[in-house]
């Protein structure tokens, strides 16, 4: 199995359950309310450990009860956290989620720490990143602690890969240029390339507007319908997923991306095959509630 650094977010995660989501004005009974471990980042990190990667984490946490209960959760289970500060006067990042009996969600994500750790904290785990064989990030923690990690990622001959969520209209060009691998969805396509995706077609003209920015392997995640993989100059493709009732799909993309780069050679030689085990996690995971007890463990996807 791959060893894998993430670098990002870690949020404690607070959910309510609703028949439907709420109007403007309006007030609703809730289904039920629970608390559980979150964060992209984090969410990522929990998905390739349970696939059995050895697995790092570079990021922040605050010195309030949410960050000690995050902590013990990732420890719990068997990631390493040496790459992980703990900030004085700053608050551990939380979502608060909302989700309906359709399995769809709304998120609203405090950053806290996350958004606090700096370049220099990150340098200190260079030995770690170093010598992985991937280092994942998302748009959910400080871009220039990001930037600094793929550097040294790529400097060492370390692969990269760039799940560019929270969508930004505004991506800096010298994150694009430290990337190897790029994971979107369909929205966050659109905004960062101009380009609408109704078809494959479209698909393929937004893969090479990000094979123009020096970015090697486009993944774009499009629903129900799976995920679009092209490399420049090299396959493409569309990898079905697979047909299930969603109950909660908080996590899904971040279980895909965990479990799939989890099995990924590094020169993307068997990608369309760990697409399929990402996709197959995936399935499991919106079949579930919450964001990291969803996550399945690799005994479930044999």
């Amino acid at each position: 199995m791959n060893t894998i650094t993430v670098i990002g977010s870690i949020n404690l995660d607070r959910t309510i359950r609703v028949k439907h989501m709420p109007k403007p004005g309006e007030t609703i009974h809730t289904k039920e309310t629970f608390s559980a471990g979150g964060g992209k980042g984090a969410n990522q990190a929990v998905a390739a450990t349970r696939s059995e990667a050895t697995t790092y984490f570079i990021g922040a946490v605050g010195t309030d009860e949410a960050g000690k209960a995050m902590t013990d959760l990732l420890t719990q289970e068997g990631i390493d956290l040496n790459g992980v500060v703990t900030l004085e006067n700053q608050a551990t990042g939380q979502a608060y989620i909302i989700v309906d009996d359709q399995g769809e969600n709304s998120i609203m994500i405090h950053a806290g720490a996350n958004n606090a750790f700096t370049p220099d904290q990150v340098k200190k785990s260079k030995e770690i990143i170093e010598k992985s064989d991937f280092v994942i990030a998302q748009f959910e923690s400080a871009l220039d602690s990001t930037v600094e990690a793929f550097t040294i990622a790529q400097k060492a001959g370390v692969k990269t890969i760039l799940n560019p969520a929270p969508a930004l209209e505004n991506v800096p060009t010298e994150l694009l240029k430290v990337t190897d691998m790029i994971i979107p969805n369909e929205t966050e396509t659109e905004i960062l390339t101009g380009i609408s995706i109704t078809d494959e077609a479209s698909l393929q003209e937004a893969a090479k507007a990000f094979h123009q920015l020096g970015i090697e392997a486009v993944i774009i995640t499009i629903g129900s319908k799976g995920a679009y993989y092209d490399i420049e100059n090299g396959a493409s493709g569309i990898v079905p997923a697979f047909k299930v009732n969603a109950v909660d799909t908080t996590a899904a993309g971040d279980t895909f991306i965990g479990a799939m780069s989890s099995i990924l050679a590094t020169d993307f030689s068997n990608l369309e095959e760990a697409i399929r085990y990402g996709n197959k996690a995936s399935s499991l995971t919106v079949q579930r509630f919450g964001a990291q007890p969803s996550i399945p463990y690799k005994n479930e996807l044999n």
